[in-house]
């Protein structure tokens, strides 16, 4: 039994594949037995964009408490009308719209940074208040625009290789990426010490703010380039397509096994957990539940978990 627990331990993300897993049979079970395919390809594919966002808010996280990218909703809306307006339904013009959807994502993510370390602004009150000017300049963007995504991109973003969506793949692919960042690079390793202890971290030598800026500029590029996919996927960009990621995200990573308190990412965690929100809401559809109890018990359980993660305090 200890062997298992320190096993458990040591792989945090265990629980939201169980928790995946459990909620999948349940409403497969309420169904009847049907559409259990179905219901794996659709969480396959929405969930790649919430893994796509939350690797970069998993990133903010890991480097120490009240490190958290509350921007990331408006880059999302900002870089999805950014995308469709460059591409302006030219299939020639998809990597162009890509680009400048990631760059508008890194532009933000630097002056997030910019503000907590130039101005000493909390990152949460930094980014709150960034999000705001962003939705302002997306607003002015993508009000009243009426751009469809070029046809070859919005076929390639529901597309399915081997029955697998591609989205699915790409996201696959971002974490495996991250993944290799963390243990292999000097500036995934920075990040983890420094949610650790940053002023360690800067005695050892470290470049604390570097890997800060880069870390905040990841989460945004990440973001942007999940609003130019979502416009491919949903026919065109939407102000309020990053809505639902605002605390979504934050709860991905701490259900995902990422420890609030700094120093320890869990890049599996974050599909498991994404799968299992995605799931969660299905099975509550499945079972007949009215939107608004639906969105009650949602939110409950996000701020359950967050509540529960938050409790975690190591070591400063």
């Amino acid at each position: 039994m200890a062997a298992l627990r320190g096993r458990i331990a040591a792989a945090p993300w265990i629980w939201s594949f169980l928790g995946t897993a459990a909620t999948w049979l349940v409403t497969v079970s309420i169904s009847g037995g049907r559409g259990g395919e179905e219901i794996i390809s659709a969480a396959l594919t929405f969930s790649a964009f919430t893994v796509l966002v939350s690797l970069g808010q998993m990133m903010v996280i890991t480097t120490g408490p009240g490190n958290v990218d509350l921007s990331i909703p408006s880059v999302i809306a900002l870089s999805s009308a950014v995308a469709m307006l460059v591409m302006d339904e030219r299939a020639g013009m998809i990597v162009p719209g890509l680009a400048a959807a990631v760059a508008a994502g890194l532009a933000v993510g630097g002056a997030n940074y910019g503000l907590i370390r130039l101005l000493r602004i909390p990152p949460i009150i930094a980014t709150l208040s960034s999000s705001l000017v962003v939705m302002s300049v997306a607003i002015v963007l993508g009000r009243g625009l009426k751009i469809k995504p070029p046809q070859v991109f919005a076929d390639a973003v529901t597309t399915k290789v081997a029955g697998v969506p591609l989205l699915a793949i790409v996201a696959l692919a971002a974490a495996v990426a991250i993944a290799f960042v963390l243990e292999r690079t000097l500036y995934g390793r920075t990040v983890s010490a420094i949610g650790q202890s940053r002023r360690i971290a800067r005695l050892a030598g470290l470049d604390v703010e570097r890997a800060s800026l880069l870390t905040y500029m990841l989460s945004g590029g990440l973001a942007g380039l999940t609003g130019a996919l979502i416009a491919g996927f949903s026919g065109g960009n939407s102000l309020d397509q990053g809505a639902e990621y605002l605390l979504l995200t934050i709860a991905v990573v701490v259900i995902g096994g990422t420890s609030v308190s700094g120093g320890r990412a869990s890049v599996p965690g974050i599909w498991g957990a994404a799968l299992f929100m995605f799931l969660i809401v299905t099975m509550l559809n499945a079972s007949g539940v009215s939107p608004g109890l639906r969105m009650l018990i949602t939110g409950l359980i996000i701020i359950g978990v967050i509540a529960v993660g938050g409790s975690e305090r190591a070591p400063r």
